[in-house]
């Protein structure tokens, strides 16, 4: 007799669950029925702000609501990456992701979060080249000369960052760590005024990104040596890459969208599918590339691999080089 009643609960359990995965589904199939807020860990205006908008208003567009963008500035964007993790895992809250995001995960000894783990990979959206660029006065005009003049001069040579900490520091301590040259890291707070110092010859060299510093470059007023991604970057075309003359030197910002763990993975993968679209659209790319960036279109297990691996990489460079946060 209980043969029977065994057989029916495991039908009931079997229906119970193709159940729940059809209404997960038709949840997605309907999502998003009311706003959505993408957090930035950043100021309005910025880089980061600037992309989260421009993937806010393209999302907004295609899927007929609202993509609110909410800044939340602080702590080198650990107070709005916190805000997403303790936010509902509905796909209503998303996280506009930044090189900061795996930096801190090494740079911070004690977070209230542990990002790999607590926010899910949506999408990657785009991938900025810093540039190595001198003040005029430097005598050297590319990476082996300035190499050369460097060791020629140790520890005579200003190297400014936006902090401690930030993509532009660890790039340049990347770059003293594979050649061995002793440059003095000054930081600033924020990229403005340690290019205001580069441009009077106050620090002599920057790492900066390319968006930040074309105009400059352009106007003659600092000189690029070489560009930091393994590619040339389309936005400086004649300038080579700093890997060129270091064999495997690599450093570059980069944005995507993440949510809290648990998010559905039909909506991550219905915004995946709606950003890499996005990626592919003419006037976004345009846009892009006016930012000195190319779009960079993963789906969500390749952004994850993506996130572990950078954050592997610039562990490794903030432990050697004893980086602390400001």
């Amino acid at each position: 007799m209980k043969l029977p009643h065994r057989r029916r609960f495991l039908h009931l359990a079997a229906g119970t669950a193709a159940l729940s995965a059809m209404s997960r589904i038709a949840w997605a199939q309907a999502y998003p029925t009311r706003p959505v807020r993408i957090v930035v860990g950043f100021p309005p205006a910025g880089g980061s702000d600037i992309f989260a908008r421009l993937m806010g208003q393209w999302l907004s567009e295609r899927l007929g609501q609202q993509f609110i963008i909410e800044n939340r500035p602080g702590a080198a964007s650990n107070i709005a990456t916190e805000a997403v993790v303790r936010a509902p895992a509905d796909g209503y809250t998303l996280l506009l992701v930044t090189i900061p995001n795996v930096i801190n995960a090494t740079l911070y000894d004690k977070l209230n979060y542990n990002f790999i783990r607590d926010i899910a990979p949506v999408a990657s959206i785009d991938r900025v080249a810093n540039v190595m660029e001198v003040h005029p006065s430097v005598p050297t005009r590319t990476v082996p000369e300035f190499i050369a003049y460097a060791k020629a001069n140790p520890g005579k040579i200003n190297m400014a960052s936006s902090g401690s900490g930030t993509s532009q520091h660890v790039a340049g301590e990347l770059f003293k760590m594979m050649t061995g040259v002793n440059l003095v890291h000054v930081p600033y707070r924020g990229a403005g005024p340690a290019l205001v110092d580069l441009l009077a010859g106050q620090v002599q060299i920057m790492f900066d990104t390319v968006s930040g510093s074309i105009g400059h470059i352009t106007a003659g007023k600092l000189r690029p040596l070489g560009v930091t991604t393994a590619e040339r970057s389309e936005a400086l075309p004649d300038i080579p890459t700093v890997g060129d003359f270091v064999p495997g030197y690599e450093a570059s910002t980069f944005h995507g969208m993440g949510a809290p763990r648990n998010t559905p993975p039909e909506i991550i993968d219905k915004l995946n599918k709606q950003i890499n679209a996005g990626l592919a659209d003419p006037a976004i790319k345009a846009r892009i590339a006016e930012l000195g960036s190319v779009p960079m279109r993963m789906a969500p297990a390749d952004f994850a691999k993506f996130i572990a691996d950078e954050t592997e990489k610039w562990g490794k460079v903030i432990r050697a080089a004893n980086i602390k946060p400001e």
